[in-house]
C-alpha cells in the first residue's frame, strides 16, 4: 500500500487494491471517475491513481445503489451531485446571517431534496409495478397447480376457443 508524504500519514491505496476491496474492477473505477462520480484523493509521483477510506466508501456507495436500488449512474451522479451541494449549502447557510442568502441555500437545499424524493418515487413506483406483475405470474401458477389437483381450467377461453376449430 502506498503512502505520499502529502498524506499525512493516511493510508492511500492503489487501484488494484481498491478493486480487490470494493470487488468492482480497475476500468469501472476509472469510468466512475471519467463520468465525474469518483476523484482519486492523490495521485503518486508516477502518476497512479491514489485513494483514501472515504474514496473506498463512496465506491461502495456507488455499487450499492447501481446493483442493489438499480440506480443508473446518472442518476447516481445527480444523488452525489445533490449530497455534495447540500453540505456546501448547509456550510454556507452556518457562515452568513443574511437572511435572503440563507432563504436562497434553503431553496436550492429544499429543491435538491425535492428531485431527490421524486428520483425515489420514481424507483418505488416501478419497483411496486414488477412486484405486482411477479404476483400476477405466481397467481397464475397457483391456478395451474389447482387445476392439476382437480380445480378450475385457469385458461377456459382458451379451451372454447379450442373446442370451436
Amino acid at each position: 500500500m502506498a503512502d505520499t508524504p502529502a498524506s499525512s500519514g493516511a493510508q492511500l491505496l492503489r487501484i488494484q487494491e481498491v478493486a480487490a476491496e470494493t470487488g468492482l474492477t480497475n476500468r469501472a473505477i476509472r469510468y466512475y471517475e471519467e463520468m465525474g462520480l469518483l476523484e482519486p484523493a492523490a495521485r503518486s509521483e508516477g502518476a497512479y491513481r491514489l485513494y483514501d477510506r472515504s474514496d473506498l466508501e463512496r465506491l461502495r456507495f456507488i455499487r450499492s445503489l447501481r446493483d442493489d436500488a438499480g440506480f443508473s449512474l446518472a442518476q447516481i451522479g445527480q444523488l452525489l451531485e445533490d449530497e455534495a451541494a447540500r453540505e456546501r449549502n448547509r456550510e454556507q447557510f452556518r457562515a452568513s446571517q443574511d437572511p435572503e442568502e440563507r432563504r436562497s441555500l434553503l431553496a436550492d437545499a429544499r429543491s435538491r431534496v425535492d428531485r431527490q424524493i421524486a428520483t425515489l418515487e420514481m424507483k418505488a413506483r416501478r419497483l411496486a409495478d414488477m412486484i405486482a406483475d411477479a404476483r400476477e405470474r405466481r397467481a397464475h401458477l397457483d391456478r395451474h397447480m389447482a387445476e392439476l389437483e382437480g380445480g378450475p381450467d385457469p385458461h377456459p377461453e382458451r379451451t372454447r376457443a379450442e373446442g370451436s376449430r
